[in-house]
């Protein structure tokens, strides 16, 4: 019987006949016999698990997390399970996900020292181990989870407010009411959609600082100030202020010059704030973690109009501005593009993707204005891929009831991949008092509230779709 099977699956070898039902097994597999519905069939081995895209987290700063009061037990020290610092770091993502990764045993841990590269280096040629949820973390360890566990749901909402009036309707209000994150007596934090200017001149009326200024007031006489700006195609979470005592001290925290107040606990809450974006970029930066520091400065376009921002030459003859960014490759390329997660340390216009574009060369992904040249070059994501494992054509799966024209990397002009995803910075109204010096003591209401506030807004709808088409094939 198995000499028949063996050479009927010979035969079928030289003859090429292949079947409408099943594809031939793979070049020098042996023939498996399956038996289902008491039918025997010849076949080949199963498949193994496809590979995985992982994630990985920064390294564990240690404690105090910003935001968060550690977990404490009496008699032991203070301590961040491995559990909750996913929950942390994936704020928007809904806490039963998380924990089915943990029982799937899909977390997975590997330990590094900062500052020893040596042992970097060993640690990379180390397997990957499974984490518990309940295993306590230590400073400098490093986790790895797939990227399902930051997928979500997409909305349905719109991109851009539906009208271009200064005096918004009943329906622009309650959108722009749906677009608030965060509200209390001092600020108010937006998560921006994309393609909505922040800053509106005299050709553009449905700017974020017109309409809100009407329509984010509530009860206080006049609406809030914006503090910091974001680019109208980039999108993500958007500071203003909704006092004049909060608008100057929001300043005073994103600007250059810092004096330290004579209160210690706002200090240390200065020094803990930061930005966090990410973006998807054209190919992938040599080192996978970095600290680019190079100056900007400003130039005009032939035309005398436009404005253009450059890397800044070291003759010293024209001005610039010093510019420096933080980045980290979150995962492998994948049809030559990769994430990439970036923190400013200083705020200077367009410096995200004049950094990514020209000092890492790597554009991110739907910025013409910096990146066109490689643009140009760029091929697309394709629709049917070769599975790894196999080399077997793959057909993407893509999300259900989903347009994948709409700015993903399957568009023919992707929207800008560029989403302020993680704010930090002090809790302005529970240091009001103290700083405007109307008295030595917090307000005793907000005592008990945090000294540091953390926000995490989730990717618009184009991030998405492009995030669900690249890991959809590897997760």
């Amino acid at each position: 019987m198995w000499r028949t099977l063996q050479n009927r699956s010979l035969w079928v070898g030289t003859t090429r006949q292949y079947s409408r039902i099943r594809p031939p097994p793979p070049a020098g597999a042996q023939p498996v016999i399956r038996v289902s519905n008491n039918i025997a069939q010849l076949g080949g081995p199963k498949e193994g698990p496809k590979p995985r895209q992982l994630l990985s987290l920064p390294p564990f700063p240690g404690l105090p997390l910003p935001g968060k009061n550690s977990l404490t037990v009496p008699g032991r020290p203070p301590h961040v399970t491995a559990i909750s610092w996913v929950k942390y770091y994936f704020d928007e993502v809904h806490d039963s996900a998380v924990q089915s990764h943990f029982n799937k045993g899909l977390v997975q841990t590997k330990c590094s020292s900062f500052g020893d590269t040596s042992s970097e280096k060993k640690e990379k040629t180390k397997p990957m181990r499974k984490i518990q949820p309940n295993e306590v973390m230590e400073k400098g360890t490093r986790v790895y989870i797939p990227v399902s566990v930051a997928e979500s749901r997409i909305s349905r909402r719109f991109d851009t407010i539906p009208s271009g009036t200064l005096y918004p309707n009943a329906d622009e209000i309650a959108y722009l009411q749906r677009l608030v994150h965060y509200k209390d007596s001092a600020i108010l934090v937006l998560n921006k959609p994309p393609r909505l200017p922040v800053k509106g001149h005299l050709p553009v009326h449905n700017s974020m600082d017109a309409l809100a200024a009407a329509a984010l007031s509530y009860d206080y006489d006049e609406g809030p100030k914006l503090v910091h700006r974001l680019d109208r195609e980039s999108s993500g979470l958007l500071l203003m202020g909704r006092t004049k005592e909060g608008i100057s001290h929001l300043e005073w925290l994103f600007s250059d010059a810092k004096v330290k107040s004579s209160c210690k606990a706002w200090n240390e809450a200065c020094e803990a704030t930061y930005q966090r974006y990410w973006a998807l970029v054209i190919g992938s930066p040599k080192e996978k973690e970095g600290l680019i520091c190079a100056s900007l400065s400003k130039v005009l376009l032939n035309d005398g109009k436009t404005e253009r921002v450059i890397l800044a030459h070291q003759s010293g003859f024209e001005a610039s501005q010093e510019a420096i960014t933080e980045y980290r490759v979150l995962g492998p390329m994948i049809n030559g593009c990769s994430w990439l997660e970036l923190r400013p340390l200083t705020s200077r216009k367009h410096q995200l993707r004049v950094h990514c574009a020209e000092a890492l060369g790597t554009p991110i992904v739907g910025d013409y204005k910096y990146g066109w040249f490689v643009h140009r070059r760029w091929k697309q994501m394709p629709r049917v891929d070769i599975e790894p494992t196999t080399g077997k054509p793959y057909k993407l799966r893509r999300p259900e009831g989903l347009d994948v024209q709409k700015g993903s990397v399957l568009s023919k002009v992707p929207l800008l991949h560029l989403h302020c995803r993680e704010l930090v910075l002090p809790n302005i109204a529970k240091f009001l008092r103290v700083l405007d010096r109307k008295s030595e003591k917090q307000d005793p209401a907000l005592s008990s509230k945090p000294d540091l506030l953390r926000f995490v807004a989730s990717m618009p709808s184009h991030m998405k779709i492009s995030w669900n088409l690249m890991s959809s094939y590897l997760v």
